[in-house]
């Protein structure tokens, strides 16, 4: 059991780490900062810092098969930002929320065809709880609720597939390799292909030396290093099922750094989401430490 909360805390250490992402984007974009400027340089920046961790602390080397298969999960990453924003350009950003977090459902769903069984009741309960939740801290019932378009809404739906599947290979993709090696391939295949979707530009045209760097680094910390490393170290223990769960504290923890940070107002209801992600996310954690201690107790009873 300790095992298991030990892996369930760096997956939510990791989810929570996302969540401090949209207020650093938010301050970058105030600067006048792009988003191809600020989300390139975010994945770039990430993939430096593994590269230099892996020199420093790994001689582990992958094989070509392991590498490519690394790079292309890597990929999927990236592919959440990209469709995540393209939502943001037609649809509200409390529509968009509610979209991306569809992934709570949809991993539970991919893990459930890959190990062709059903998923267990805790998982069910706690999906339920977390879409509530979910769509009341969106504040779903805000006056632009309904400003919404057909294509903004398949961005926003491709953003939660994209976001799954990453969850779901971090537990399962070249688990062998130790979890900088697989961090540094992945962060290669998410830094490569968006320099190949947004132009590299900021490189060049003295964005990073008027401050972009700052955000990089931090972007590239809280919403690479640390997610993907955590991920790929918890997720295999804990399976992906429980990992999707637990990646729905992005939400609150965005939430509560847009209030402290960026002095954002928030409503009662929003409070009462945050609350529900909260027990959806522990509901799971609960679910098996009653188990264990029922087990326990018939174990010791005469």
């Amino acid at each position: 059991m300790s095992q298991l909360f030990k892996y369930s805390f760096l997956v939510l250490i990791g989810a929570c780490s996302y969540g401090v992402i949209s207020t650093i984007i938010k301050l970058a974009y105030a600067q006048g900062f792009t988003v191809n400027e600020v989300i390139g340089s975010q994945y770039l920046a990430g993939f430096f810092m593994f590269l230099f961790c892996v020199i420093l602390f790994s001689r582990k080397k992958a094989s070509l098969k392991q590498a490519l298969i690394l790079f292309f999960t890597g990929i999927t990453t990236s592919l959440t930002g990209i469709f995540y924003g393209m939502s943001l350009q037609t649809i509200p950003a409390s529509i968009a929320i509610i979209l991306l977090f569809q992934f709570t459902w949809i991993g539970i769903v991919i893990e459930s065809i890959a190990e062709k069984k059903m998923p267990s009741p805790d998982k069910v309960l706690a999906a339920g709880i977390l879409l509530i939740g979910t769509f009341m801290a969106g504040n779903i019932f805000g006056n632009d609720a309904w400003s919404l378009n057909d294509p903004g809404i398949i961005w926003g739906l491709l953003s939660a597939v994209s976001f799954s599947l990453f969850i779901f290979a971090s537990g399962r993709v070249a688990t062998e390799l130790p979890s900088l090696n697989r961090s540094l391939f992945m962060s290669l295949g998410a830094a490569g292909f968006l320099l190949v979707i947004f132009s590299p530009e900021f490189l060049v045209n003295g964005s990073m030396q008027s401050g972009l760097w700052i955000y990089a680094l931090l972007l590239g910390f809280f919403g690479v290093f640390i997610p993907v490393v955590l991920f790929s170290i918890g997720t295999p223990k804990i399976g992906s099922g429980i990992a999707t769960i637990l990646g729905a504290a992005e939400l609150p923890t965005a939430i509560l750094c847009s209030i402290i940070i960026l002095k954002e107002q928030v409503t009662a209801v929003q409070i009462a989401g945050i609350a529900m992600i909260l027990l959806g996310i522990v509901t799971p954690q609960l679910y098996y430490f009653l188990k264990w201690n029922i087990m326990k107790k018939k174990s010791i009873s005469p």
